[in-house]
């Protein structure tokens, strides 16, 4: 049975939970939804188990914020042993326009201090990662207020309909490979 690790990133506490940067953990809540799982509290994460179609995918939503993120990722692909191409992170990106989702196997961190933890704790950005556009209509030295805001009225009316292309996108990770989970859902 394979196994694969599943990173929402976010930031715990209520005054972050309907924010753009919390667009990791949105994703990760949809699809234990669609599965009636649960997540429970572990060490440095909050943590669900979804076996679906002979895979199992630990969901986890680290607890330690965004900026130590790192932490929570190492310590679970290590307690799991889930190799790092197993590994598929959600994150919210500036760099593309709202909905757009982009999987690949690598990349730079891109000022995300997320993806900067999770980079300098395992030393790679060999990591696959599912990145979320959340655009980038702020004005300039606005970039906190608005990855920190909330939705707004236009981006809500196709918000869950693009989440549920993201749990498709991740079952089809665990299940089809990267390379074909990104030539199916990188123009979607």
């Amino acid at each position: 049975m394979s196994k694969f690790l599943i990173v929402g990133l976010g930031n715990i506490g209520d005054e972050y939970t309907e924010t753009r940067h919390n667009i990791g953990f949105k994703i990760v809540d949809c699809l234990a939804n669609e599965h009636g799982i649960k997540f429970t509290s572990g060490r440095l994460a909050d943590v669900a188990e979804l076996k679906h179609k002979g895979k199992t995918l630990i969901l986890i939503k680290p607890t330690t914020y965004m900026n130590l993120s790192g932490k929570a990722v190492n310590y679970w692909q290590q307690t799991e042993k889930i190799d790092i191409e197993n590994t598929l992170v959600l994150v919210d990106e500036l760099a593309l326009p709202f909905g757009k989702i982009r999987i690949g196997p690598k990349g730079s961190d891109g000022g995300h201090n997320g993806l900067k933890s999770i980079q300098e704790t395992l030393t790679t950005t060999n990591y696959p990662r599912l990145r979320f556009g959340i655009s980038n209509e702020f004005n300039k030295g606005a970039q906190v207020n608005y990855v920190l805001g909330k939705w707004n009225e236009e981006e809500l009316k196709t918000l869950n309909q693009r989440i549920k292309i993201c749990t498709d996108a991740i079952k089809a990770f665990s299940f089809i490979g990267l390379q074909r989970c990104m030539n199916e859902f990188n123009n979607k």
